[in-house]
């Protein structure tokens, strides 16, 4: 039998058994009751602490303690999985080195991307997927049941699957460089959770970090404009392959973003050409300024073509983000190019100037085959059109609560949901820097009121999944990131990955507490009081 993990134990109990007794006189013997309910208690309400929650989880015999390199690993799958497998090193790094696949065999049943069915009697394992990202999902799951301090029951069954297709995580490089080491613990982070997009923002006012040939001052000057701790730095080709190919190991995806036109001060002190007007770049400390790249230049358009060009050089994946937020036009108001720009293209102000860069730019993207990925400020107003590979992703709930969504849907975009509440990390569990009261939430909070989790509701097809996101405003160095993400980055991976129902907040802030010295383990650094 398997028990759903959104079945409530007790009231499962009870029905079965008044079903028992109304329709066989035998289930009344003491006994067979006794082994009942300690059947209830290995399959359910004892069952391992695995986060995200599985759908489904069947447990029996008594919790034992494994050793890794004892386990006979069997993989059914289809050969092109296989090969993905045995080219990579996951179950090393996941399970630990003494763990090897004793045998693969193929895959003969349905299911469904990206989910898996683990099974683990004694020490075989059995692990049926029908694509790479199942099998790593398995694997994270495996490696949390190993990782219990508990032990878990000889016997387990798990059958497991995403709520939605695209579960995101984002980190900011562009105001704080974090190094490659830790870029690929977050991408580690991110497959634990079960998460298969890793939206990298890499451009900021206060530091480009992407080495672009063609216009090297980008790092050489870009990267290295700002003064305080962490903020200076860039990343070679070389140091970005390294990251994609890191990623796709573990099943992820790396979106990259390149914020335009606005949050471009960097790249304009690199290169004050591609601004409106040849004056001095003020690099801000904090927010950001009116220098941003010129809409109305034809070899800025160019230059930014070709920068975009070797960013999908870089990165393979299906979708760049082009930014689009914050880009305030006061420059563009007295720039006689962008105003020309305006009259020659029949716009109506410059907010339409904004939209029809957005669309060069994008179909630009297109002729790559990749998607263009704005932040919702795009669509506040309506204006020039969108290209058809145009993707929406809302962030400003504070400011604007669902209005990105809904005009988003009206064009028949489809939506990405990051509502600042409560999807930014970066906000603080209490004030802190810049951070005043009204810009801070808890793990509760983050489970019970999110937006994102109201919008995925609706069943809308075109929202295709969640990404949280962790800016590093106010100089949030490296070594603070873990408090920031833990433990409320798991309500979030919760909303993301598992169906249906979900449990109690006071069960599942156990369930978290039950794992983090799991996720210590893997040396992220957690506060269990913020489990509160």
């Amino acid at each position: 039998m398997i028990l759903s993990e959104d079945v409530n134990s007790s009231d499962y109990f009870a029905n079965f058994v008044t079903v028992c007794f109304s329709k066989y006189k035998m289930m009344r013997s003491p006994v067979l009751l006794l082994f009942m309910s300690m059947f209830l208690v290995m399959s359910g309400a004892n069952a391992p602490a695995i986060l995200p929650v599985p759908s489904e989880i069947e447990c029996s015999g008594a919790a034992v303690r494994r050793d890794p390199g004892r386990l006979k690993v069997t993989v059914i799958c289809p050969d092109s999985v296989r090969k993905t497998i045995e080219r990579y090193s996951v179950i090393s790094e996941i399970i630990g080195n003494d763990c090897r696949v004793s045998a693969f065999h193929k895959l003969r049943e349905k299911i469904a991307p990206e989910s898996y069915r683990l099974t683990v009697k004694e020490n075989n394992v059995d692990i049926r997927v029908s694509d790479y990202r199942g099998f790593v999902y398995a694997l994270q799951t495996l490696g949390q049941l190993l990782g219990s301090s508990e032990g878990f029951p000889c016997n387990v069954t798990v059958a497991d699957g995403p709520r939605c297709g695209w579960r995101g995580f984002m980190l900011d490089s562009g105001r704080q460089f974090q190094t490659v080491d830790g870029i690929k613990k977050y991408i580690r982070m991110a497959s634990m959770l079960k998460m298969n997009v890793f939206h990298w923002h890499l451009t900021e006012g206060l530091g480009w970090r992407p080495e672009i040939e063609a216009f090297p001052r980008l790092t050489k000057v870009g990267g290295y404009v700002a003064g305080g701790v962490q903020q200076q730095g860039s990343y070679s080709k070389k140091d970005i392959r390294d990251v994609v190919a890191y990623a796709g190991a573990y099943g992820i995806d790396i979106m990259p973003e390149i914020d335009l036109p606005g949050h471009s001060e960097a790249a304009l002190r690199a290169y004050p050409e591609l601004g409106c007007f040849m004056d001095s770049v003020r690099i801000p400390e904090t927010g950001f300024t009116d220098r941003i790249f010129c809409a109305g230049k034809d070899t800025t358009l160019a230059a930014l073509k070709i920068i975009l060009d070797e960013i999908c050089g870089l990165f393979p994946g299906k979708y760049i983000h082009l930014g689009g937020d914050e880009a305030p036009k006061g420059q563009w108001e007295k720039c006689p190019d962008c105003q020309n720009r305006i009259r020659t293209n029949g716009l109506k102000d410059t907010h339409d100037l904004q939209l029809w860069l957005s669309a060069q730019l994008a179909s630009h993207l297109k002729t790559h085959g990749r998607k263009a990925v704005f932040w919702g400020d795009v669509v506040y107003s309506p204006g020039y059109p969108l290209p058809d590979n145009s993707v929406i992703q809302w962030w400003n709930y504070r400011g604007h609560r669902d209005l990105a969504v809904k005009n988003a849907l009206a064009a028949n975009h489809e939506v990405i949901l990051s509502p600042n509440y409560y999807c930014y990390l970066n906000f603080p569990l209490e004030p802190w820097r810049g951070y005043g009261p009204e810009r801070t939430f808890t793990m509760k909070e983050a489970y019970l009121s999110n937006p994102a989790d109201a919008a995925l509701a609706s069943g809308d097809r075109r929202i295709i999944g969640v990404t949280c996101a962790l800016w590093t405003d106010y100089n949030l160095t490296q070594e603070m990131l873990d408090s920031r993400l833990f433990p409320r980055i798991f309500a979030i991976s919760e909303i993301m990955w598992h169906k249906g129902e979900r449990k109690q907040f006071d069960e599942f802030r156990m369930l978290t507490e039950k794992t983090l010295d799991y996720f210590r383990s893997k040396d992220f650094d957690i506060d269990y009081l913020q489990t509160k």
